[in-house]
């Protein structure tokens, strides 16, 4: 692997984590926020409040998966989890007529997925 790739995933999977686990914090504690993620968030789009804790541990658990050593399989589970997350909440905004500006977010989440999941290092791939 070159030395750009490896750069370029570990900036990716670093930005995605850190997007990850400052939602997560938000949703497990179910913080009153207009940040991504939040409760005035789901309430905009219509959802319950007692997802968002099983929303912020599912994202801890993918940063655990992306972050720990080997285990490619569960990297795999991980980036799908975190594409559904995002996809879905960019369907959300759609569907609700969101500026683009609320969208941003789960775009990002989607770019950050993307060069992550394509640059990660040979290890980090199913067999």
């Amino acid at each position: 692997m070159k030395k750009r790739d490896k750069i370029i995933y570990w900036v990716a999977t670093a930005w995605l984590s850190l997007g990850l686990m400052s939602t997560a914090i938000i949703q497990v504690f179910s913080i009153k926020t207009e940040g991504a993620g939040g409760v005035q968030n789901v309430d905009h789009l219509g959802y319950p409040h007692y997802i968002l804790p099983l929303l912020g541990l599912w994202k801890i658990l993918a940063v655990i998966a992306l972050l720990s050593p080997k285990r490619p399989l569960l990297k795999e589970w991980a980036y799908a989890g975190i594409f559904f997350t995002a996809t879905g909440a960019l369907y959300s905004h759609l569907m609700v007529g969101d500026a683009f500006g609320l969208m941003a977010p789960a775009l990002l989440y989607l770019v950050l997925i993307a060069v992550s999941w394509y640059f990660r290092p040979a290890e980090k791939k199913l067999g």
